[in-house]
């Protein structure tokens, strides 16, 4: 699904968490009905903007109600104004949490990211995240990666094939029902084709077959050293992913190794909102 539906799907199930537009219970107390105003969206802290590119087409769900940006996704900001939101106060008013928890959310995940992406620079070595995403948030959790410079895995199980070590315990003859299940998988228009390893027999194994990547699942940096010499020796070149506790200690080591890709489940799980705030300008 394009990302801009999924965006304005996500404005509708917020509006409806709080009981829909008309029924601002404090907000229609207090302000005019025809009442309009001016905005500042402002970033409190230091980090990579997110979220904001994506809100500017659909924020008119809430009714009449417009954002100018100022700053754009994927840019580093720092106690600044990012936008301006402009329109009938009752609708900015009651867009405001949402907004602001999508751009505080999204912006954390772009920040993480860029550590880690910062963190290996000089590598060619590329900061992928994972599946383990906030459930029906997955388009912009990697939306947000991309933004702080990381690289988006597969989008679901649909759009690639990841052989993990419980699809393997469920064969017998290893390499030849693999090889099979391989072939079928590329009878689909699929991304990419992997495979999870935990040891360098399991790879020695699998790097023969046809497949775009190996997972090297919680190796240390010895033995992805090790992982990379052998695929370098073969005749087939697969890209090698590291994963597997991997922080911001240890993440360049890891790229160090010479592995192609390293995939960082807390890119989002381990993410910090960014402070953002809604501030008047003028009504």
């Amino acid at each position: 699904m394009d990302i801009h539906i999924e965006m304005r799907s996500l404005l509708k199930r917020c509006i409806e968490e709080d009981g829909g537009l008309a029924n601002d219970v404090t907000t229609s107390s207090i302000i005019p009905q025809e009442s309009y105003g001016r905005f500042a969206l402002r970033v409190r802290e230091e980090g990579v903007l997110a979220g904001l590119n994506l809100l500017l087409d659909v924020v008119d769900e809430f009714g009449e109600v417009s954002i100018e940006a100022i700053r754009h996704d994927g840019e580093r900001v720092h106690n600044e104004t990012v936008g301006v939101v402009e329109g009938n106060i009752r609708s900015i008013l009651g867009a405001e949490r949402t907004v602001l928890n999508i751009l505080g959310y999204a912006s954390g995940i772009a920040t993480r990211t860029k550590k880690f992406v910062d963190a290996v620079e000089g590598l060619d070595c590329n900061i992928c995240d994972t599946r383990k995403t906030t459930p029906g948030l997955r388009q912009l959790d990697k939306y947000a990666v991309t933004c702080g410079g990381g690289t988006s895995h597969r989008m679901g199980l649909h759009d690639a094939a990841l052989f993990k070590d419980n699809h393997l315990a469920m064969i017998t003859h290893f390499e030849e029902e693999l090889r099979e299940a391989i072939v079928k998988t590329k009878e689909n228009s699929l991304d990419f084709v992997m495979v999870e390893v935990d040891t360098l027999e399991q790879l020695s194994e699998v790097i023969r077959l046809p497949i775009d990547i190996v997972l090297l699942d919680n190796m240390s940096t010895e033995l992805l050293k090790e992982a990379v010499a052998i695929r370098d020796a073969s005749h087939h070149s697969p890209l090698l992913e590291a994963s597997g506790n991997v922080n911001l200690n240890t993440v360049r080591e890891i790229a160090e190794s010479g592995v192609d890709r390293i995939s960082i489940g807390g890119l989002i799980h381990q993410a910090t909102w960014l402070d953002v705030g809604l501030d008047a300008i003028d009504a």
